[in-house]
């Protein structure tokens, strides 16, 4: 397994933010949708990006890479399309709606950890609206799928991932009527709903109603021949927490607030900790360091719960994440591995009452071993070590390549000694 040494050190300097891949994956999706040439600008070359971006070519349409951006064209449909989502769970979520538009069968494929992950209340709504859907008992993968949908009325429990809702959402402006969307249950993530309806109405798409119910007419057009992508608060979150953790002062430039972010809710996070926060523009810089612990609802953001966890355990005193029951069926079963990276910092931590306390300790322990092979752990770690007394030994060190490839890079900008194997 590859690995990374990551030793404490202040981490201090200005970078430009990662481009976000929320935004990436939506302008992908959205260009498919205007049928014709479109250009994302900025995006974000990531593992799971690719992945969108390859399964739309086999919907339809092609991108052609560069540095700066990627060129959507129109190009022909194969007579059996596959989609290898490889271990997306937001490109498998998104193009199962978008499928549904054709009169073809569509076959996914993905992971085995993919496949185990919640798809079923997606499913569900599209069966009621015509859709043929087959898959193994054991597994949602591999899936084929067979349109067209209808329209109508769509009832969808929204408890266990908004990449549901955002799914249908794209979908349903393409149909020949109008139709409702109703979640039912409590919804989570609810800030990426809102930015897949920011990038509806870039796109002239017109949605009304309320969050829970909206009104979606039908035979709507795509509009639009570009999108550039913000910068992601989610990467820049790891940048700020590191400034955090070591006492040093990060700027983090390019993350537009009028863009809905759900992880930009770390910053309230650590100013609650002690940091200090400001924002120029669309720069935002924090000051370290966190001196006190914390209480945070993640269930809007749920992607920072081992960020927070890792934060909490080298924090004196005890911390509560709250929240987020879905965690557990995210890339990995992020609850159980949050609270495995708390007890290898040296932190404790108890779960109850749909909460989990940390109680953080002043001589963290640096991290060693192997890992987990989730993004967002190996980030959350490599983070925590920098207030730890030694260097941490991380393993999974090509994982960050799913959402950040350029994570050690950054960390090295900042004054982070990082020593990766070859």
């Amino acid at each position: 397994m590859s690995w990374v040494e990551v030793s404490p050190a202040v981490a201090s300097g200005t970078l430009d933010a990662p481009p976000s891949k929320s935004y990436t994956h939506r302008a992908l999706v959205a260009g498919h949708l205007t049928g014709r040439s479109y250009r994302v600008e900025g995006p974000l070359d990531a593992e799971d990006t690719r992945a969108t971006a390859r399964g739309l070519a086999n919907l339809g349409t092609r991108a052609h890479w560069s540095a700066d951006h990627w060129q959507l064209r129109p190009a022909r449909v194969p007579a059996r399309p596959v989609i290898r989502c490889g271990a997306s769970g937001t490109t498998l979520r998104l193009l199962t709606s978008v499928a549904g538009l054709t009169g073809s069968t569509v076959r996914f494929t993905g992971t085995a950890r993919l496949g185990q992950r919640p798809l079923e209340p997606l499913l569900g709504a599209l069966r009621s609206a015509g859709a043929e859907v087959r898959h193994p008992l054991s597994s949602t993968l591999p899936l084929t799928l067979t349109g067209p949908l209808r329209s109508g009325e769509f009832r969808i429990d929204g408890s266990e991932s908004s990449q549901f809702v955002s799914s249908l959402l794209f979908a349903l402006p393409r149909l020949d009527g109008p139709s409702t969307l109703q979640v039912t249950g409590e919804s989570v993530s609810a800030p990426y709903i809102s930015a897949t309806l920011a990038v509806l109405r870039s796109h002239g798409i017109h949605v009304s109603g309320r969050p829970g119910r909206w009104n979606v007419p039908g035979d709507q057009a795509y509009r639009g021949t570009r999108f550039r992508v913000p910068g992601d608060a989610s990467s820049a979150a790891y940048l700020w927490a590191a400034a955090a953790v070591s006492g040093g002062t990060v700027s983090v430039r390019g993350i537009p607030d009028e863009w809905p972010q759900a992880d930009a809710a770390v910053l309230p996070l650590l100013r609650s900790a002690g940091a200090r926060v400001q924002r120029r523009g669309d720069a935002v810089t924090v000051s370290g360091p966190i001196s006190r612990p914390f209480d945070v609802e993640l269930t809007p953001c749920p992607d920072l719960y081992p960020l927070a966890g890792a934060l909490a355990a080298v924090l004196p005193g005890e911390s509560h994440l709250r929240g987020a029951p879905h965690i557990v069926g995210k890339e990995s079963d992020r609850r159980a591995a949050t609270i495995d990276l708390v007890r290898r910092l040296g932190g404790r931590s108890r779960l109850g009452r749909g909460e989990l306390r940390v109680t953080g300790t002043r001589r963290p322990t640096a991290v060693r071993g192997a890992l987990w092979d989730d993004h967002r752990l190996v980030m959350s770690a490599a983070v925590a070590s920098l207030a730890s007394g030694s260097t941490a030994r991380l393993g999974a060190r090509e994982a960050v390549r799913k959402s950040y490839p350029g994570f050690w890079d950054d960390l090295t900008a900042l004054g982070v000694p990082v020593r990766r194997s070859r």
